[in-house]
């Protein structure tokens, strides 16, 4: 618990970076914001600067302290992997931080390539959430959460073995193919994959011990 206040404590120092800076820029800024880039980073998407400044990062913010405490209604939060956990916790901000400061610098006309970014670091985020899948325990927050993982510890364990590697490779495509225009090629599938498979073995382990009469 000491440990999680601490982290608490920090991402949430972190989130509060946007919003300061938000303010301290907010009279420089035009009246609208890019808040929202296609995947060849053109921007399709703004909001007032009020919105994009200020009020996202804040939203942030308030996540950022909330998911600690949503996360202790989990039945089996005692489970959860510490290391997971402070992955989870250090993805907000560092979510805020790259939203923020794309938006910001689109009032400014400055280049973020955001297309590269992005992509770069969700893919890493996979990396890192794959290397600990494999030794994450059952848990209604955390991992592929179907009716038979939850149930079957078997299961879960074998699921979130295949998860974990699935999840570390996907990752490793997508930060190398967010360096070229064909991202969106790779992006999709990889997706895809990294729920369906999963999913889908677990369900299939799920049959074989159903008919074995091992559930």
């Amino acid at each position: 618990m000491k440990e999680n206040k601490k982290t608490l404590i920090i991402t949430s120092m972190v989130c509060l970076i946007p919003v300061i800076v938000g303010i301290i820029l907010y009279p420089s800024l035009p009246e609208q914001l890019t808040t929202h880039w296609d995947i060849s980073g053109k921007p399709n998407g703004y909001e007032s600067k009020l919105v994009g400044a200020i009020v996202f990062p804040a939203v942030m913010l308030l996540v950022n302290i909330s998911l600690p405490l949503l996360m202790r209604l989990d039945p089996k939060y005692e489970n959860m992997s510490p290391k997971l956990k402070t992955v989870v916790f250090w993805s907000i901000p560092l979510v805020s931080l790259i939203c923020s400061s794309a938006t910001l610098a689109s009032g400014f006309e400055i280049e973020t390539y955001v297309q590269v970014v992005t992509p770069l670091s969700v893919g890493l985020l996979f990396v890192f959430i794959g290397n600990y899948l494999p030794k994450t325990k059952q848990s209604y927050m955390m991992g592929i959460k179907l009716p038979w993982t939850l149930d079957n510890e078997e299961n879960w364990n074998k699921t979130h073995r295949l998860a974990g590697f699935i999840w570390v490779v996907g990752g490793l495509l997508i930060m190398i193919s967010s360096f070229f225009k064909w991202r969106i090629y790779v992006m999709l599938p990889v997706f895809v994959a990294m729920i369906l498979v999963p999913s889908t073995y677990s369900y299939l382990i799920y049959r074989k011990m159903s008919e074995n009469g091992e559930e």
